[in-house]
C-alpha cells in the first residue's frame, strides 16, 4: 500500500469511526487527507469500496494474528488463550477499526450484510478452536457456538473498558482479568476427572 492510499485508508477508518459512515462524506475524506478528488478515486473507486476494505483488512488482521499465535500451541486453552491477548491488542492498537466492524455488525445495508459475514468468519475460527479442544477432552463440554461468540465478545467488553477507563489501559492485566473469569471457567478439572473415573469403575464392579 503506497503512502496516499494508506493515508486515505486511516483518515477513512477515523472519519467513519468518529462521524459514522453515512455522515462521512467524500468530501470530507479528501479535505482531511488533502487530496483531490481524482486522487482519492484512483484508488478507490467509491465510499463503499473505502469501507469493504476496512473490514476486510480489520478482519484479516485478527485472522491472520490469531492463526500465526495458535498455530505455536498444542494445547486448546492456551489456543484461546492466545486468542484473548490477541483481541485486547488489537482494540488498544486499533480502536477505530473495531468501532467500526462493531457499528455496523447490525443493519440490512448491503455493507451491514458484508460486515457480519466478515465478523462471523473470525467467530467461527475461534469455534473450531473450541469444538477440536472439547473432542480432546481439554475445554469443557459446552455450546462451541456460544462459547466462541463469548470469547469474540471480549472485543466490545475491551472497548468499553478502555472507553471508560481514565488511563492507559494495560494489556496483561486487562488479560489476566479475562483469564481468571472466562478461560479459567472453561478448563477440566483433572481431579474431577478421576473421581468420575472412579466412581465408574464402582458401578461397573457392581454390575459384574
Amino acid at each position: 500500500m503506497n503512502k496516499t492510499k494508506r493515508k486515505i485508508f486511516e483518515t477513512s477508518m477515523k472519519l467513519f469511526a468518529e462521524k459514522g459512515y453515512d455522515a462521512t462524506s467524500i468530501e470530507d475524506i479528501t479535505a482531511t487527507v488533502g487530496v483531490a478528488k481524482g486522487t482519492l478515486y484512483y484508488h478507490f473507486s467509491s465510499k463503499e469500496e473505502i469501507f469493504n476494505f476496512l473490514v476486510e483488512e480489520g478482519i484479516k488482521l485478527l485472522q491472520n494474528s490469531v492463526d500465526i499465535k495458535t498455530a505455536k500451541f498444542p494445547n486448546y486453552i492456551d489456543k484461546l488463550k492466545a486468542i484473548v491477548l490477541i483481541q485486547i491488542k488489537i482494540v488498544v492498537k486499533y480502536e477505530d477499526l473495531i468501532t467500526i466492524l462493531l457499528s455496523q455488525f447490525w443493519g440490512n445495508e448491503s455493507r451491514n450484510q458484508m460486515c457480519k459475514e466478515n465478523i462471523l468468519s473470525y467467530i467461527s475460527k475461534i469455534e473450531d478452536i473450541v469444538r477440536e479442544g472439547i473432542e480432546k477432552g481439554e475445554i469443557k463440554k459446552g455450546n462451541p457456538q456460544a462459547i466462541a461468540s463469548e470469547i469474540y465478545g471480549l472485543i466490545c467488553s475491551s472497548l468499553v473498558y478502555k472507553a471508560r477507563s481514565k488511563e492507559e489501559i494495560d494489556v496483561i492485566k486487562l488479560y489476566k482479568e479475562f483469564e481468571n473469569t472466562i478461560i479459567e471457567g472453561l478448563k477440566i478439572n483433572r481431579g474431577e476427572i478421576k473421581q468420575w473415573e472412579n466412581q465408574f469403575m464402582i458401578i461397573w464392579n457392581l454390575q459384574t
